[in-house]
């Protein structure tokens, strides 16, 4: 599954390494874009962390999957 972060602010992509190697692009006046996937949902949480121990501001968080819903009969 691939992920895109938005976050207020730019980062240099010499983070690259801090945020399991996802790609660091800019996007836009005063916005970043973390993309890429992840190993596992404990990645995506260490992340997230990370933003918020950096004091950084999560704008937004998408995926390109959606999980499967089953109907009930």
């Amino acid at each position: 599954m691939r992920y895109r972060i938005w976050i207020k602010g730019h980062l240099d992509p010499s983070w690259q390494e801090w945020f399991e190697n996802l790609q660091i692009l800019p996007d836009g006046p005063g916005t970043t874009v973390l993309g890429g996937s992840f190993v596992d949902q404990a990645a995506l949480y260490r992340v997230l962390l990370k933003i918020r121990s950096l004091g950084l501001v999560l704008l937004s968080l998408e995926t390109d999957e959606f999980p499967s819903v089953q109907e009930e009969l």
